[in-house]
């Protein structure tokens, strides 16, 4: 008789499908890299799709984190979590990434925030269809920055736990409300694949 033991399910918390988050995907240490390589990046205010910024939407910088020797790991990490919740969760037809993943600053001196928005993703040629968010930062060193999931007339906010990954649907409207003290850095990617239907 085979005994075949099966791995434990994968650290996942679906309370509510509007997101969902996959805790201790990453050590303190891959952590701490990554946010020295995120860093030493060059930085910009960000904008909207087309480069427009209208007035009271976003206030925030941003880098870019391209696949290079240095961060083949932490694509392969990501997508192998996006592949495992998009399995169990959604169901999206995806297939893969579809620009350089973000590495986004909100900083308390400018409050920082973003406001209603979904992740469109304008200026691709393959739709975003799964939005995921990697938190870099202990939510104990800045207060504010809460990023919130619109859930018709309520706000869902998933914990942002340092090393957790917030996943949903790239069409939930969605924000993050300003940061009123110290920094709040994360990393963001959008999965793509063909349109909905």
């Amino acid at each position: 008789m085979a005994i075949y033991n099966f791995t434990d399910m994968p650290p996942t918390r679906a309370e509510n499908l509007n997101f969902v988050t996959w805790e201790n995907g990453f050590t303190d240490e891959e952590l701490s890299s990554l946010e020295k390589y995120c860093d030493g990046l060059s930085t910009f205010s960000a904008t909207l799709a087309g480069g427009a910024n209208p007035e009271g939407m976003r206030d925030s910088k941003v880098g870019w984190i391209s696949l290079n020797d240095d961060t083949a790991w932490f694509y392969d990490r990501m997508a192998y979590i996006a592949r495992q919740l998009n399995a169990q969760f959604y169901r999206f037809d995806l297939t893969g990434f579809v620009e350089d993943m973000q590495f986004t600053v909100y900083n308390s001196n400018d409050k920082s925030f973003y406001d209603w928005h979904i992740d469109s993703g304008d200026n691709t040629d393959v739709p975003r269809k799964l939005s995921m968010v990697l938190s870099l930062t202990n939510p104990k060193e800045y207060q504010g920055g809460k990023l919130q999931i619109k859930t018709s007339k309520d706000e869902d906010e998933p914990d942002t736990v340092r090393g957790t990954v917030v996943a949903f649907p790239s069409y939930r409207l969605h924000r993050v409300t300003p940061v009123t003290r110290g920094l709040r850095k994360s990393s963001v990617v959008w999965v793509g694949g063909p349109p909905f239907k």
